[in-house]
């Protein structure tokens, strides 16, 4: 009997991603920190979360697009206008606060996204077709607003590059901003009604519709989020990295995507969480920084985040048809 509620006990256990993930971030870690002990400092693991914070803003807005069905290709676009834009608006205005700087990123971000929203949830095109279209006119815009110039360190304020460094209780204003950032959409997702309507949404648009949910409004809801979020990560962008130049996040989609997927979220929509993304995150955070310690160029950093998000969706894929499959048997039975 004891045995037989253990074996239930794992199996739940691992159905659960977000403990897989913990596991796996554990077997990790173990031969890293054999291989380089200072791996695990306090000072390198800051370093791990600090590098990893923009990611996990950005993921979450990705998150509440893959949920309700769709995905946003222009996020590294999106943080490239609004991160030039902040830095030639520093550039001019040096005694501009930064508070002002980052809602001027969400400001930017959040238009961006509402113009997403409309063609995906007004105009019926795919979302990927969109964002297609999108990334490529945000990433032109940003090279027409910079007239193909950069702005770098020492044309910024020393209270922009230094904001995001800044600490509250030894926890950076970054870390901060994002340890927000995931609690408010963790309550968004589970306690609001908007929020279960988009898991609606993502999960079965027809009965979502025939229980009442307004299927246009939620498209342009999820786009509005990823857009001011990447708004938001794009002025800290500039901030953090002290430049602002027109190639900058390009590619940055592919490592939302990869938290979110490697986060348990299904890319069909209709499941996962916020925490699973935040895991996700910082999964990719730890075998990026473990590259070099295993003496493997950073030039395999693409390749192996290609390979995990294969890895991921493959899992996933085997998941949902397990889950097919015992539906059908209940059926049957």
């Amino acid at each position: 009997m004891v045995e037989r509620s253990t074996k239930a006990l794992v199996k739940r256990a691992l159905a659960r991603r977000e403990l897989t993930l913990m596991a796996l971030l554990v077997i990790l870690l173990v031969p890293i920190s054999i291989r380089s002990p200072q791996f695990l400092s306090p000072s390198n693991v800051n370093r791990i979360l600090n590098d990893m914070a923009i990611l996990a803003i950005v993921a979450i807005g990705q998150f509440y697009v893959i949920l309700s069905g769709g995905i946003d290709l222009s996020v590294g676009s999106v943080i490239a206008f609004t991160g030039m834009a902040c830095g030639m608006l520093n550039e001019a205005h040096p005694t501009i606060s930064p508070f002002v700087l980052l809602l001027v990123g969400i400001a930017i971000g959040f238009l961006m996204g509402l113009f997403n929203g409309v063609l995906v949830a007004y105009g019926k095109i795919p979302p990927i077709i969109t964002t297609l279209g999108t990334v490529n006119i945000y990433r032109g815009m940003t090279f027409l607003l910079s007239g193909g110039s950069w702005v770098t360190a020492h044309e910024l304020s020393t209270a922009y590059i230094a904001f995001p460094r800044n600490t509250f209780l030894g926890i950076s204003y970054l870390l901060w901003i994002a340890f927000a950032a995931l609690a408010v959409f963790y309550y968004f997702g589970r306690f609001t009604r908007t929020g279960r309507e988009i898991y609606a949404i993502g999960g079965n648009p027809t009965a979502a519709k025939f229980v009442g949910v307004n299927e246009n409004k939620i498209r342009v809801i999820v786009f509005l989020v990823s857009g001011t979020l990447c708004g938001l990560a794009g002025a800290l962008w500039t901030a953090r990295y002290a430049s602002a130049v027109n190639e900058m996040a390009t590619g940055f989609e592919m490592q939302a995507v990869a938290a979110c997927v490697l986060g348990g979220v299904n890319f069909s929509g209709g499941a996962g969480g916020i925490i699973g993304v935040a895991l996700g995150t910082l999964f990719l955070g730890v075998v990026t920084n473990a590259l070099p310690v295993v003496y493997l160029s950073v030039f395999w950093q693409t390749f192996v985040q290609g390979l995990i998000i294969l890895i991921a969706l493959a899992l996933n894929t085997i998941s949902d048809q397990r889950k097919y499959k015992r539906m059908l048997a209940q059926r049957r039975a």
